[in-house]
Parts: C-alpha cells; structure tokens; sequence
C-alpha cells in the first residue's frame, strides 16, 4: 500500500474513531481531547491538500517540512495532506515529543519548498503557520508577510481534494534524520488486524507507526505530556495498547 492509499481506506468505515488525542502539558490547551474519525480525518486532508496544492504549488518533486510537534493531531493530517499531493514530507526541526529531529541539520525547513510550523521563520517564502488550540481562530502573533494563517484561513479551502498528480511507488515520502522511505515503503505491516495503539515519540515513529495501523483498519491515541503513572488509566480508558517500535 502506498502511502497516499492510506486514508481512503479508512473511509469504508467513515463513522470509526481514527485519531485520539489528550493533551496533558500545562498551558492553556492542557485538557483538550480530541477525536476525529475517518470522515473527519479525511475533510481535513482534503482542506489542507487543497491549500498546498493550490497556493504553494506542492506536488510530486517538492518537499514540506513539518515543524510541529510529533505527537500533536494536526501532524498526522499535514502528512497525510502532504502525501495526497505527492510531495515528500521532510522533517522541520519541530520539538517531537520525542526529542527533535535533526533541527539544524537534516531537519532544518529552511531549504524546503513549503514549511508547516508553530513557529513564523522570516524569510521563507512558503509557510503555513499553525496555531494547536482546537478553537483557535487566528495565530496570536505577528505573522511574516505572506506566511498563511492555517486558523483563519485552512475553513476556507474545499472538502473534496482531487490532486493535480500523485507520486510512484519509488517516489521519496519521508526523509528524515533518522533514514529515508519510498511511498512503497513507508507504511510498514501492524502484524495485527484493526490495533488501536499509543503513538509516542518523533516524527519518523508517530507518522509511521499511525499509517502501519491506519493501513489495518485501526487507529491511533496520542497523550501529550501525560504522566507515566497516569498511562495506563489512560489505556485503558481508551482501550489502546502501546504501539510496538517502528524501525
């Protein structure tokens, strides 16, 4: 299965919950849980395809950078957007959970075609910067001048996404700094039918990991900053098990 293959397939059962997420960190979006199931999911990839496909030109051949925290919900349909389009998702040096991925280095987003971040970068000539609240409905800060507020402007884009071109199997998917992987060779195998499983760590392990179980049929919990002794509440309130590691 390739990785753009990946969401439609979730679509046979729209009404599923496919992403879970708490956020358990101090801050004013501590709290927050959120569930999105296949249909959901899928409306926002469409939105997000469409805007980078139309207003950043991306497609087969160009790279977006992701610089967002790993273990946050709007990682995963960023990809999973970036992918339906057929670009290559690179790591942006965002602070995954996990411990950032080559910030600086192989990581950096600065050469990128598009960046996805938190985090305004001066200078870049394509960024979509990203607000995490829920509600939110504009970025609080100042925004370099054409950098696109995700907040207020992603609603804006349609429901539907037909892409201009798709990637090959050979095609480059994810290029990180821990290795690189084809879209024939990104989404591994769950060993398991339909998992439900917590996703913890960085960029390469959360993307990985939620398209091995997507492509099951399953789904996946991410819990934010929450405590080692509150995990297994947590687990079990959800009826998760921790996903095993993704080489």
């Amino acid at each position: 299965m390739l990785a753009h293959e990946v969401l439609p397939g979730l679509l046979a059962d729209p009404a599923g919950p496919r992403v879970t997420y708490y956020d358990d960190r101090p801050g004013p979006t501590q709290g927050e849980r959120i569930e999105l199931s296949g249909a959901v999911l899928a409306n926002w990839v469409a939105k997000a395809g469409n805007l980078l496909q139309d207003e950043l030109d991306a497609g087969p051949g160009s790279t977006v950078a992701l610089d967002l925290s790993a273990e946050h919900w709007r990682t995963l349909y960023w990809a999973l957007a970036a992918w339906a389009v057929g670009a290559t998702v690179v790591d942006g040096g965002g602070a995954g959970d996990g411990g950032a991925e080559g910030r600086g280095g192989a990581g950096d987003g600065a050469s990128a075609d598009v960046l996805v971040t938190t985090e305004p970068r001066a200078g870049h000539p394509a960024q979509v910067v990203v607000t995490e609240a829920a509600l939110a409905r504009s970025f609080a800060g100042d925004l370099p001048d054409g950098a696109i507020d995700e907040a207020a402007d992603l609603s804006t884009y349609g429901d539907h996404l037909d892409p201009y071109a798709t990637a090959g199997a050979s095609d480059q998917a994810l290029v990180t700094a821990r290795g690189a992987w084809t879209y024939g060779g990104v989404v591994g195998d769950s060993g398991a039918q339909a998992p439900r499983w917590l996703v913890r760590g960085d960029l390469t392990g959360v993307l990985r990991t939620a398209l091995a179980a997507w492509a099951a049929g399953g789904s996946v919990l991410l819990s934010r900053g929450t405590d080692d002794d509150a995990l297994p509440h947590r687990l079990e309130v959800e009826g998760a098990t921790p996903a095993p590691a993704t080489p």
